[in-house]
Protein backbone atom coordinates (compact mmCIF):
# COMPACT_ATOMS: atom_id res chain seq x y z
CA UNK A 1 0.00 0.00 0.00
CA UNK A 2 1.34 3.41 -0.96
CA UNK A 3 1.85 5.89 1.84
CA UNK A 4 1.29 9.59 2.18
CA UNK A 5 3.55 12.09 0.44
CA UNK A 6 4.47 15.62 1.55
CA UNK A 7 5.36 18.14 -1.13
CA UNK A 8 7.24 21.27 -0.20
CA UNK A 9 7.52 24.13 -2.66
CA UNK A 10 9.76 26.94 -1.46
CA UNK A 11 10.98 30.28 -2.77
CA UNK A 12 12.30 33.64 -1.67
CA UNK A 13 9.67 36.34 -2.13
CA UNK A 14 10.48 40.03 -2.03
CA UNK A 15 8.64 41.91 0.73
CA UNK A 16 6.62 43.97 -1.76
CA UNK A 17 5.02 40.78 -3.15
CA UNK A 18 4.34 38.88 0.09
CA UNK A 19 0.78 40.20 0.46
CA UNK A 20 0.09 39.17 -3.15
CA UNK A 21 1.30 35.64 -2.38
CA UNK A 22 -0.92 35.35 0.71
CA UNK A 23 -3.94 36.64 -1.21
CA UNK A 24 -3.33 34.25 -4.12
CA UNK A 25 -2.94 31.30 -1.74
CA UNK A 26 -6.16 32.15 0.11
CA UNK A 27 -7.99 32.43 -3.20
CA UNK A 28 -6.57 29.09 -4.34
CA UNK A 29 -7.56 27.14 -1.23
CA UNK A 30 -11.06 28.63 -1.26
CA UNK A 31 -11.69 26.62 -4.46
CA UNK A 32 -12.24 22.89 -4.73
CA UNK A 33 -9.03 21.12 -3.78
CA UNK A 34 -7.53 18.33 -5.91
CA UNK A 35 -8.44 14.74 -5.17
CA UNK A 36 -6.01 13.25 -2.68
CA UNK A 37 -4.99 16.54 -1.04
CA UNK A 38 -5.22 16.09 2.74
CA UNK A 39 -3.71 19.30 4.13
CA UNK A 40 -1.90 22.36 2.85
CA UNK A 41 -0.19 25.30 4.56
CA UNK A 42 1.50 28.50 3.47
CA UNK A 43 4.47 29.21 5.74
CA UNK A 44 6.32 32.50 5.95
CA UNK A 45 9.79 32.63 7.44
CA UNK A 46 12.56 35.12 7.92
CA UNK A 47 14.32 36.97 5.13
CA UNK A 48 11.60 36.32 2.55
CA UNK A 49 11.70 32.52 2.80
CA UNK A 50 8.26 31.06 2.04
CA UNK A 51 7.01 27.47 1.73
CA UNK A 52 3.84 25.70 0.75
CA UNK A 53 3.69 22.27 2.34
CA UNK A 54 0.99 19.91 1.16
CA UNK A 55 0.18 16.45 2.45
CA UNK A 56 -1.18 14.04 -0.16
CA UNK A 57 -2.95 10.69 0.21
CA UNK A 58 -0.30 8.95 -1.91
CA UNK A 59 2.17 9.41 -4.75
CA UNK A 60 -0.55 8.65 -7.33
CA UNK A 61 -2.46 11.76 -6.20
CA UNK A 62 0.68 13.91 -6.59
CA UNK A 63 1.45 12.38 -9.98
CA UNK A 64 -2.11 13.06 -11.20
CA UNK A 65 -1.83 16.76 -10.31
CA UNK A 66 1.65 17.04 -11.82
CA UNK A 67 0.41 15.43 -15.06
CA UNK A 68 -2.56 17.79 -15.41
CA UNK A 69 -2.16 20.53 -18.05
CA UNK A 70 -1.99 23.28 -15.41
CA UNK A 71 0.40 21.30 -13.22
CA UNK A 72 0.87 21.91 -9.52
CA UNK A 73 -0.58 25.13 -8.13
CA UNK A 74 2.16 25.98 -5.62
CA UNK A 75 4.92 26.61 -8.18
CA UNK A 76 2.48 28.76 -10.20
CA UNK A 77 1.72 30.87 -7.12
CA UNK A 78 5.38 31.59 -6.52
CA UNK A 79 6.06 32.36 -10.18
CA UNK A 80 3.06 34.69 -10.11
CA UNK A 81 4.85 36.87 -7.56
CA UNK A 82 8.16 36.78 -9.41
CA UNK A 83 9.84 34.07 -7.33
CA UNK A 84 11.53 30.92 -8.64
CA UNK A 85 10.21 27.87 -6.76
CA UNK A 86 12.02 24.71 -5.72
CA UNK A 87 10.05 21.49 -5.25
CA UNK A 88 10.86 18.64 -2.86
CA UNK A 89 8.86 15.45 -2.29
CA UNK A 90 9.00 13.39 0.89
CA UNK A 91 7.52 9.99 1.66
CA UNK A 92 5.85 10.08 5.08
CA UNK A 93 7.44 7.26 7.04
CA UNK A 94 5.77 7.88 10.40
CA UNK A 95 3.48 10.46 11.96
CA UNK A 96 1.41 11.23 15.03
CA UNK A 97 -1.25 13.83 15.61
CA UNK A 98 -1.78 15.39 19.02
CA UNK A 99 -5.14 15.01 20.67
CA UNK A 100 -6.93 18.32 21.05
CA UNK A 101 -9.38 19.15 23.78
CA UNK A 102 -12.64 20.89 23.01
CA UNK A 103 -12.60 24.54 23.99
Amino acid sequence: MAGQVLTEVSAIVIPEREADLVAAYRELVARTLPDGLIRTELLGGEDGHWRIQTLWRDRAAVDAVRAAPEGMAAPRLFRGVGAEPALALFDVKAHRMAQTRPS
